[in-house]
C-alpha cells in the first residue's frame, strides 16, 4: 500500500551531479531503512546506498566518496546526492523502503533513469 515515487533522474555529463529524491506515502509510519538500488544494462541490481539514520549509512564501494544519502523523516523522503558521476553510473535507480512497524514489509519505487554520457 505504500508508494515510493522517485524523481531527479536525467542525463548528465561525466563529472556532473544529480540529486535523486524518493517520497514515500501511504503509511502512518516512517521506514526503518531506506535505500537506493540501481541496475545497469546487463548487470544485476545492486545496492548503492542505504540509510537508517544520518549516523548509520552504507555505500557501495563503487560510489563511496562520490554519493551521499540522506533522509528527511518529516517528509518521508530519501535523497541521493550523486557527484563526480561516471559513465559506469548509468542505470535505472530504484528507491527502496523497509518498514518494521507495525509489521516488516518493503516497498519499491518505479525507477528513474540516470544516464551519464558526453
Amino acid at each position: 500500500q505504500v508508494q515510493l515515487v522517485e524523481s531527479g533522474g536525467g542525463l548528465v555529463q561525466p563529472g556532473g551531479s544529480l540529486r535523486l529524491s524518493c517520497a514515500a506515502s501511504g503509511s502512518l509510519f516512517s521506514p526503518y531503512v531506506m535505500g537506493w538500488y540501481r541496475q545497469a544494462p546487463g548487470k544485476q541490481r545492486e545496492l548503492v546506498a542505504s540509510i537508517i539514520t544520518s549516523d548509520s549509512t552504507n555505500y557501495a564501494d563503487s560510489v563511496q566518496g562520490r554519493f551521499t544519502i540522506s533522509r528527511d523523516n518529516a517528509k518521508n523522503t530519501v535523497y541521493l546526492q550523486m557527484n563526480s558521476l561516471k559513465p559506469e553510473d548509468t542505470a535505472v535507480s530504484y528507491c527502496h523502503a523497509q518498514y518494521r512497524i507495525p509489521t516488516r514489509r518493503e516497498a519499491w519505487g518505479q525507477g528513474t533513469q540516470v544516464t551519464v554520457s558526453s
